[in-house]
């Protein structure tokens, strides 16, 4: 038997719970599908949980405008709805005078995307507020912050079933053909399911691509190549060195092995960058020597062996190592591009995902005609 439903997300990560809430607050019928037995155990719930600025991203693109507009709109909705976060403030440090114009050049970059705060910290300055770090100038960006991104998935969450969407857990989509005007969805799991929808957001993050792929009528040459960023963490014994997030200049493919604390004030090292075929969640504790090595540039107190493995998170990218350019921007598809009514592919949603989350919501919404 086939069941009719108006709107089905696949996915139940930050993203996909951000775009149904929107589009169950709007008044749709929303479905979400999830293969896994809660909310945002991929990527959502493997990364720095920090509320980024939106100062590193080319101009004009959907990173730089989905990531401003939705960390406006993101500390509104943490006030409102109690979620925890703080606005920490972040410094991008030089630690050498020949890193000086990689930040000059960042503060116009972030200029260029509408973030005007950004201003100059000097050398004794940053002796006085951060004792801990070696640097020779910095740039204070005071709108990053630090947010609980579970805490924030289950108030998406609550917002959507209080609209009445629902979520439909060990429901991993199987496959699925474009027919009669919308889109029909197989589920595997204890309870398979036949839903037949009108408005289907893929929202699975690293799964986006295989997911489109078993979807008869998509056409294949609109589907982007995907790419494994893998970025581990490691964790700091004892007390936190600094008072706010502590970034090295920018490096290709991520933003250095950035010093970060969550709401606990445990302070967290990485993500580094290593390229993988397929997704792999293991922390490889050798490599806590290069990250001894790229955190004493900024803190040389950093003694040894206090460095913990911490965890492991996959960035999934559009482009890849041997591309001059993989900092790929967001891919948020809809029909002008694929030719299937009524379906959105998001692509290479990472970093600063999160962040862009209720922006990104707005953006699906506006695919969909939902005001």
């Amino acid at each position: 038997m086939i069941e009719t439903v108006d709107c089905i997300v696949v996915g139940a990560g930050v993203v996909g719970l951000a775009i149904a809430r929107r589009l169950a607050i709007a008044g749709r019928e929303v479905i979400v599908l999830e293969a896994a037995d809660d909310i945002g155990t991929g990527t959502s719930s493997r990364n720095s949980e920090v509320i980024h600025a939106g100062i590193y991203y080319a101009k004009g693109s959907l990173k730089a405008r989905c990531c401003v507009a939705g960390k406006h709109a993101l500390y509104k909705y943490c006030e409102s709805h109690g979620v925890a976060h703080k606005r920490l403030g972040k410094l991008v440090v030089a630690t050498t005078e020949e890193e000086i114009p990689a930040l000059e050049a960042t503060k116009e970059k972030a200029a260029a995307n509408g973030v005007l705060d950004l201003t100059w910290v000097d050398a004794d300055e940053l002796r006085v507020i951060e004792p801990n770090l070696h640097a020779v100038r910095a740039l204070l960006s005071p709108s990053t912050g630090i947010i609980d991104s579970h805490g924030l998935m289950l108030a998406y969450q609550g917002d959507m079933e209080d609209h009445g969407g629902i979520i439909a857990f060990m429901s991993p989509v199987a496959g699925g053909r474009v027919e009669n005007g919308g889109i029909t969805i197989e589920t595997g799991g204890p309870d398979a399911m036949t839903l037949h929808c009108r408005a289907l957001v893929n929202s699975t993050g690293l799964g986006a691509q295989p997911l489109a792929r078993t979807i008869a009528g998509i056409p294949e040459n609109t589907i982007p190549p995907l790419f494994y960023a893998k970025g581990t963490y490691f964790t700091l014994t004892g007390k936190s060195p600094f008072n706010h997030l502590i970034y090295p200049v920018p490096v290709p493919g991520g933003l250095g092995t950035h010093s970060t604390l969550d709401l606990g004030g445990q302070t967290k090292f990485g993500p580094d960058v290593s390229w993988v075929d397929e997704p792999d969640y293991e922390v490889d504790p050798a490599r806590a020597d290069s990250f001894y090595d790229a955190i004493r540039r900024y803190w040389p107190g950093l003694e040894d062996g206090v460095l913990q493995p911490g965890y492991v998170g996959i960035r999934p990218k559009l482009g890849g190592p041997n591309q001059a350019k993989y900092a790929k921007d967001f891919m948020i598809q809809g029909p002008t591009e694929h030719g299937v009514a009524g379906l959105v592919n998001l692509y290479g949603i990472e970093s600063p995902g999160l962040t862009s989350s209720l922006a990104i919501a707005d953006k699906v919404a506006e695919q969909f005609g939902v005001a």
